[in-house]
């Protein structure tokens, strides 16, 4: 296995250390400005190691391409990394901390803040006793998510361009953007990028490898209500605020996230804001099953009319759009076949045993899959992700590197 670690570790520490924090609220593309300084820096490093055709477009997409070079045909592989870090959490200044050697201990993030990384809260640090963690210093999130899948990639394309040796066909590199928001492909131009086949570099700990995600669609729930003076109300005054709280506690309590687990549904209410006259509610529906996400939904529009019922002179607007679909439907077809089985090849040859995962959530690739590019998730590092508990191993990003490299070897043959 080639040790990427030290060049991983300088370009990850230069990467965290620019703001890129997505906005729900922001309507620009990016949502944020602060996206394009990386993309920006991504760019110029990109043409300084040699890679063709690089290009940031009016979105902030960041392509580049390494030429084939094997006169065999073979499909054209591409790998995509966020720019983006999740608005859970500030991204500012971001200060890297690199816990060598780590022992089993509790490791002390920020003693003035009191943050503690502790293995009973994150049992699986025990499985990296020896290994090189990287924290941030207590008061932002480390932005491994994906920064480390972006360190991930630019190794190995720096590692490939200066080792002509090592033969390979097109392999397209892609930074997207705004992905925790939601819209990391919503411009995404999959034609003009031109691979037949993808791998996001958007996942955690060693081994794990995401070839499913949920259906995923959102909801907008718009309530008038109808406001007269609180002491001649009687009658008369339709509280939007109160229909929405009947709704939220209507729902069954059996289906939120914070009640179900593994392969379970739910929807969940993210946002609710509000006067007596106006109210809406934001939420998300989630199943791994699509028939299920049916039931969820149909489950909701019966809350809606309940509470409608209960508010006659209450007008109340449920709209349900969707978001993405579980890629493991694109996946599992036979033509896709290839996709997964040569990952299982590059894991082989690094001795890294698969954990496939149904992810709770979804990345790029869910999109992607339907957009006409197939695309599973691999591991690059971090875990604890979007919060200041967030933390990487180095040797699993170090795996990471040497996965993607046999990968692009694997599809040459």
């Amino acid at each position: 296995m080639l040790d990427f670690k030290e060049n991983f570790i300088d370009k990850f520490t230069r990467y965290t250390a620019i703001n890129t924090k997505s906005d729900h609220e922001s309507n620009t593309v990016p949502t944020t400005k602060t996206q394009l300084e990386l993309a920006n820096l991504l760019v110029k490093e990109l043409s300084q190691i040699g890679a063709k055709d690089v290009n940031i477009d009016e979105f902030g997409y960041v392509t580049a391409l390494i030429p084939a070079n094997i006169e065999k045909k073979v499909p054209v592989i591409g790998f995509l990394a966020h720019m983006d870090t999740s608005p859970d959490a500030s991204g500012e200044n971001v200060k890297t901390q690199i816990h060598k050697n780590y022992g089993g201990d509790d490791i002390v993030i920020s003693k003035d803040l009191n943050i503690i990384l502790s293995p009973k809260d994150s049992p699986e640090l025990l499985n990296y006793k020896g290994d090189d963690i990287i924290t941030a210093s207590g008061d932002t999130l480390l932005g491994g998510d994906d920064k480390a899948g972006i360190a991930v990639i630019m190794c190995v394309t720096e590692h490939l361009i200066k080792n002509p040796d090592i033969k390979h066909g097109d392999i397209k590199i892609a930074f997207t953007i705004d992905e925790e928001v939601g819209k990391g492909v919503d411009n995404f131009d999959v034609k003009k990028f031109g691979a037949d086949y993808g791998y996001t570099l958007d996942g955690g700990l060693m081994g794990e490898i995401d070839n499913e995600s949920f259906n995923a669609d959102s909801c907008l729930i718009e309530i008038e209500g109808k406001s007269y003076h609180p002491g001649a109300a009687k009658g008369l005054l339709v509280n939007a605020l109160r229909v929405a709280s009947d709704i939220i506690s209507n729902w069954d309590e059996n289906k939120l996230p914070e009640t179900t687990e593994d392969r379970q549904g739910f929807i969940c209410f993210m946002d609710g804001k509000g006067t007596i006259e106006k109210a809406e509610i934001k939420g998300i529906i989630r199943d791994h099953d699509i028939k299920k996400l049916e039931e969820h939904k149909t489950d909701l529009k019966n809350v809606v009319a309940d509470v409608q019922k209960k508010y006659p002179k209450a007008k109340i607007k449920l709209t349900i759009s969707e978001q993405y679909r579980n890629m493991r439907d694109v996946l599992d077809k036979p033509e896709n076949k290839a996709v997964m089985d040569n990952l299982y090849k590059a894991l082989e040859k690094n001795n890294i045993e698969p954990k496939l995962q149904a992810i709770r959530g979804g990345t790029d690739g869910s999109r992607l899959s339907f957009m006409g590019l197939p695309t599973p998730n691999i591991f690059c590092g971090p875990s604890n992700l979007h919060g200041k508990y967030e933390w990487l191993s180095v040797n699993t990003s170090n795996s990471a590197c040497n996965v993607m490299l046999d990968l692009i070897k694997v599809w040459a043959e």
